[in-house]
């Protein structure tokens, strides 16, 4: 009798009935928060184009505006959904729990992480941004077409920040709940910009904030024990670029210099390169200032309140912190900030319990 032809590998070269690998679960949930964030990005699209420079800033403040936040908040909600799954996955493929016993585990919130904007102030505050930007442009003698287009730039960064730093801290929080995750590494996916490209395979302990910048993609690989995976190195990733990738990401001397054996890290200096981005079209002062308790984008949501506690973020090589006013509501921590103070892993749950972000 014939012995039957084995099933052919499927695009990740993984066969039928092979449970998948540690990168291969970082992969897929890396494409979900992408297709995710492709799939709010087209919807805000798809409005913004019904809107002129002259009706943009009353758009905003009205329907059109609730539109594009809950479009937001709905991609940030997805994200955040898969967090806890993704992490279990992950721990059981590595010889953990099993997915049943991690099921009795304390469960996220998935709402929690929705309705904030990086850095912790109110999501729809953010999302009127770019109307001030169309303001502006026009004011400096831009066409309304031109300004227009760079409002839709500002638009889509701002969403899709908003939505991979959600799943972020909610991978972050998962892993805090997993008792046998202790440390991730982190995974990035060309094309990348040269500052995440240097940080590619670096590992962290669970708690450590996740250095990023607007329109960040990079994602997390959970680890149950402190091991390499099979993530690429710096150095393996600037080889898979052309000569024109490499120049565009690290500029023309710069690519130069790392052709000619010269040190990724000391070449980019990724930390302190993250001072001059420019956020909320200012630069970065967004993380250091509290939002006034009557805001621009003036419509209250039970999900984005006014804060009176330090929350911090994080930041390219340093902490970020805002101070946002409500006067009838516990203040309540960010889960950076969670992690940045908790001493250890049962203070954690308790502070993101506490302040709703499992259950």
């Amino acid at each position: 009798m014939a012995t039957p032809p084995e099933p052919a590998p499927d695009r990740r070269g993984r066969r039928a009935g092979q449970p998948p690998t540690p990168p291969e679960l970082a992969a897929a949930h890396y494409d979900h928060v992408a297709a995710t964030i492709r799939a709010i990005v087209q919807q805000i699209q798809a409005v913004w184009a019904q809107l002129t420079a002259q009706s943009v800033e009353a758009a905003l403040l009205g329907e059109v505006g609730a539109q594009i936040a809950a479009a937001a908040v709905a991609g940030q909600l997805s994200v955040a959904q898969a967090a806890q799954a993704y992490i279990a996955a992950q721990m059981a493929a590595q010889g953990g729990l099993s997915l049943a016993r991690a099921a009795l585990l304390p469960q996220l919130i998935p709402s929690a992480f929705t309705g904030l904007a990086p850095g912790g102030g109110p999501l729809e505050s953010l999302l009127y941004v770019p109307a001030i930007g169309v303001r502006r442009r026009l004011a400096a003698g831009y066409s309304p077409e031109e300004a227009m287009i760079g409002g839709l730039v500002d638009m889509t960064m701002y969403t899709s920040t908003a939505i991979a730093d959600a799943a972020r801290t909610a991978d972050q929080a998962a892993m805090a709940v997993h008792p046998q995750c202790v440390a991730y590494v982190r995974v990035v996916r060309l094309p990348a910009c040269a500052r995440c490209i240097i940080l590619s395979g670096q590992m962290y302990t669970r708690s450590e904030g996740f250095l990023r910048h607007p329109n960040c993609d990079c994602q997390t690989l959970p680890l149950r024990e402190h091991e390499w995976p099979g993530v690429f190195t710096p150095e393996q990733l600037f080889a898979q670029l052309d000569k024109e990738q490499q120049q565009r990401a690290f500029g023309v001397d710069g690519a130069r210099a790392i052709r000619a054996g010269a040190d990724l890290g000391q070449v980019v200096n990724a930390r302190r390169g993250m001072d001059t981005v420019h956020l909320y079209g200012r630069t970065l002062q967004v993380t250091h200032e509290g939002a006034t308790r009557r805001s621009a984008y003036g419509r209250s949501r039970a999900q984005a309140g006014d804060r009176t506690a330090r929350f911090a973020g994080q930041r390219y090589g340093q902490a970020t912190s805002m101070r946002y006013y409500r006067s009838t509501q516990t203040p309540r921590l960010m889960p950076e900030e969670i992690f940045r103070i908790a001493d250890d892993r049962d203070e954690e749950l308790r502070l993101l319990r506490r302040y709703g972000y499992i259950t």
